[in-house]
């Protein structure tokens, strides 16, 4: 077996191990978020949102559903953190120094991302859609019946893929670090990514076009910002590759 065949199956060993890892730690987190999950559902059913609706079982197994999806996302919550040290620690023999302590920095940063789309969309959009139904509901003079399932799926349908969307620029950033992508490519497929972007908004909202246009000019925004955070990044990041090569240079002469 050669050297690099070796290199290959330690890699996959590695990798095997670190899931391993996140497996077993999401499994604890999925029992923790079954004790932490009827604190919250207690807490978002006498919301002002809430409030307003009469929220039924329509089967038995209604009420152990939303117990599961809750314990599930609080368990993936509670998980991203050892996810994405040990995607880092899998890349990082890969960078230079300077480029792992720079890139380790990006974990807190995408939880408080991931944490800032998660309330722009609760806080802000949320209360505007269940707003915009009951209108309409009460418009077409229709006695609405909400199942306490189908509520908390669509609260979690509108505000975890914010949640994840808002993490665009830190990993344009990680990946500009990478060397996969590049701020010139970024700003060339820009008409593309915002008719994405347009699709990804128009499967959250509602149809109507105040609401599309509250998801949709975030997102073009966070795209802007990616392009400029990946700029600042790519410079970083090749005036850090030209050191590294003078100084590996320096020390060879």
């Amino acid at each position: 077996m050669t050297q690099n065949e070796m290199s290959v199956m330690e890699h996959i060993t590695e990798l095997r191990k670190r899931l391993v890892l996140v497996v077993v730690f999401f499994f604890l987190a999925v029992i923790a978020g079954f004790f932490l999950s009827g604190p919250i559902i207690k807490y978002l059913q006498h919301t002002e949102e809430a409030k307003s609706l009469t929220l039924n079982a329509f089967n038995l197994t209604d009420p152990l559903m939303v117990y599961m999806k809750f314990a599930f996302i609080i368990a993936f919550v509670l998980t991203s953190p050892l996810i994405l040290y040990q995607l880092w620690s899998f890349v990082s023999p890969g960078l230079y120094d300077k480029e792992r302590k720079v890139t380790l920095s990006y974990i807190p940063i995408s939880i408080l991302l991931f944490l800032t789309g998660l309330s722009f969309s609760y806080f802000i959009l949320f209360p505007f859609v269940v707003e915009f139904m009951e209108r309409i509901s009460n418009d077409l003079e229709i006695n609405q019946v909400i199942g306490i399932n189908e509520y908390f799926t669509f609260l979690l349908q509108l505000t975890i893929p914010f949640g994840l969307l808002f993490q665009l620029p830190v990993v344009v950033m990680f990946l500009t670090r990478l060397g996969i992508v590049t701020p010139m490519f970024l700003s060339g497929v820009r008409k593309y990514a915002y008719f994405v972007l347009l699709v990804i908004a128009a499967f959250i909202t509602p149809p109507e076009l105040a609401s599309h246009l509250m998801v949709s000019i975030p997102l073009f925004i966070l795209y802007e910002i990616s392009i400029w955070v990946s700029r600042i990044s790519y410079r970083k990041a090749q005036m850090l590759r030209f050191e590294e090569e003078n100084t590996a240079k320096n020390e060879t002469e």
